[in-house]
């Protein structure tokens, strides 16, 4: 259990932690666009049931970047995430389902919007967008949560990229996990050990960083149970979500 725990902080923080260049792929590789139900169903899938209803969803349109495809009344948004920004790779096969509520809407949210608004231009490299992205964070233009939030990323399966600095491989696997907001907070402020499965602070010191909580056994077995019908629908529009029996159990 300590092993799997282990493997599945150091996997979160490879997700978000800012990496190196990695080489320079096409600016012109724009995103293929998911049907709209598929894409609707999959980022409301990251949500608890109770918030769903109200939510509000955004698509992404690989042509102008996200867009509200339902307005919600709870405070609450959904998302599916496809690029990577700090990676400085292009994928058509990235895809995370994520969630803020109206604090991490307000100030994290317009990350993902300004990446996906420059990529569907084909005017940047994807080591440009890193390249931007981060001198905005510098010059203090994305702004810190100003108080204690959750994003829910409940979903039943998330592609993303997995290996460490220099690693381009992506992989299909569950993990559902709660993260809350802790802006500049480093995993020595709160004993974060990775090799004992302690608490981990994704982000170190990043204004947009996180405590992760993953979800315990049961309440991710219930998950995928809920979501079979989902799964299915994913892995039968791209068989690249399908999650390998060695990942499930991640």
């Amino acid at each position: 259990m300590a092993k799997v725990c282990r493997w599945t902080i150091a996997q979160l923080i490879v997700i978000f932690l800012s990496i190196q260049s990695f080489g320079q792929v096409s600016a012109g590789l724009k995103l293929e666009r998911m049907p709209a139900a598929l894409e609707t169903d999959f980022a409301l899938s990251c949500l608890p049931p109770h918030i769903r209803p109200g939510a509000t969803v955004y698509l992404l349109d690989p042509e102008k970047g996200y867009y509200v495809a339902r307005q919600g009344n709870n405070g609450y948004m959904c998302f599916v995430a496809r690029t990577d920004w700090e990676r400085g790779a292009f994928r058509q096969d990235f895809a995370a389902a994520i969630s803020y509520d109206a604090e991490g809407t307000r100030t994290i949210f317009p990350v993902f919007e300004d990446v996906e608004a420059m990529r569907s231009t084909g005017k940047f490299t994807a080591l440009q967008i890193r390249d931007t992205i981060t001198e905005r964070f510098r010059k203090g233009i994305y702004k810190a949560p100003s108080k204690v939030g959750i994003s829910y990323m409940l979903a039943p399966v998330m592609r993303v990229f997995i290996g460490p600095p220099g690693d381009l491989k992506v992989t299909s696997f569950s993990m559902p996990h709660y993260m809350f907001y802790a802006p500049y907070l480093k995993s020595a402020d709160i004993g974060g050990d990775s090799d004992s499965g302690g608490p981990m602070v994704l982000g170190d010191g990043s204004p947009h960083g996180y405590i992760i909580l993953p979800a315990g056994k049961t309440e991710k077995d219930q998950i995928v149970a809920e979501n079979k019908d989902l799964l299915k629908r994913l892995t039968e529009y791209r068989s690249y979500f399908e999650i390998a029996p060695d990942e499930m159990h991640h």
